[in-house]
């Protein structure tokens, strides 16, 4: 499947790719965030006058180029009722062979946040991932202490299968996470 052409649909959303169009939207919202709520919640990024159109463009560019190799996939979650970007999904190739095994991410902008759109969007790319790009298996790699996302991944039918020690760089500390999975059921 193309990548421009993978549109999601649920009750509330249209999660679908960037498009060049998007940027006031996506700027509106990065802008509107509030402050930081927790560890693992970015809050209002400092940097939003370097994030011109003009980046925005080649940034996403650079997500189609990554979808073409079948690398990662990353998708904007709009709200069907008035189009607000709401958040992302994203998914990254780690192995496909004889595996067809994927890591995904997601992320709601944190005023948008305690309306459920997390696990509707997650649900719903889970689902599209496993039909639309083929993947068998799909991780969430969650930090130890990230409830929401632990909780989150719960909700969504993922299921807890180890912590890894010392798996990932952040800050320059290699960082313990949580490892939940789902595959896909063949009928």
């Amino acid at each position: 499947m193309e990548f421009s052409k993978l549109v999601i649909e649920t009750e509330r959303f249209i999660i679908r790719p960037f498009q060049k169009e998007d940027y006031s939207n996506w700027y509106e919202q990065f802008d509107n965030r509030m402050p930081s709520q927790y560890t693992y919640d970015d809050g209002r990024p400092l940097n939003m006058p370097t994030s011109t159109e003009e980046w925005f463009v080649e940034w996403i560019e650079g997500f189609n180029e990554l979808a073409k190799k079948d690398e990662m996939y990353i998708l904007g979650i709009f709200r069907k009722e008035d189009g607000v970007n709401v958040g992302k999904v994203e998914l990254i190739t780690i192995l496909r062979m004889d595996y067809q095994w994927a890591m995904m991410g997601y992320s709601i902008h944190n005023q948008y946040w305690n309306n459920g759109y997390g696990l509707e969007s997650v649900l719903a790319a889970t689902e599209a991932f496993f039909s639309t790009l083929n993947f068998h298996r799909i991780e969430l790699h969650i930090n130890i202490d990230n409830y929401p996302s632990i909780r989150l991944a719960e909700k969504a039918g993922f299921i807890f299968e180890c912590e890894r020690k010392e798996f990932s760089l952040e800050n320059d500390q290699w960082t313990d996470f949580l490892i939940y999975y789902k595959n896909h059921k063949l009928e």
